[in-house]
């Protein structure tokens, strides 16, 4: 559980972590365009691509998703929830007027300044 002050202090630091995730997201999924064309080309036209080309491009698919998880295990061990890498929507469990909610963040906001109950998402956040 984390009180409002608790939360707020790790806001620069998730910043910071959303800022590294940022391009190996965005490089996993050119990546992971890349592998399906070149599995593509193979099964409909006969047009060959090369299998080491699909090797080392399921290789690195692989180490991005790996560094990426890493990533994101390094938040949730904290006790922070994510909820979307992408628009870097995290959640932490509190207590507000005795009942478990979620103080809800998102990267580009300066300070929590949401929270919602724990069976609503996003769309049911209320100011606190």
């Amino acid at each position: 559980m984390f009180t409002l002050e608790e939360a707020n202090d790790l806001v620069p630091w998730l910043e910071e972590r959303f800022e590294a995730m940022a391009p190996l997201r965005a490089e996993l999924v050119r990546q992971q365009e890349d592998l399906l064309s070149l599995l593509r080309r193979r099964r409909s036209n006969g047009h060959s691509s090369s299998e080491e080309e699909i090797a080392e491009t399921e290789r690195v698919v692989s180490e991005l998703t790996r560094r990426l998880q890493d990533a994101v295990r390094e938040i949730t061990e904290r006790g922070i929830q994510v909820r979307d890498i992408g628009r870097g929507l995290v959640d932490f469990p509190s207590r507000r007027e005795g009942d478990v909610v979620y103080l809800c963040w998102q990267r580009g906001e300066p300070s929590i300044d949401w929270w919602h109950p724990t069976d609503t998402g996003f769309a049911g956040r209320r100011p606190l």
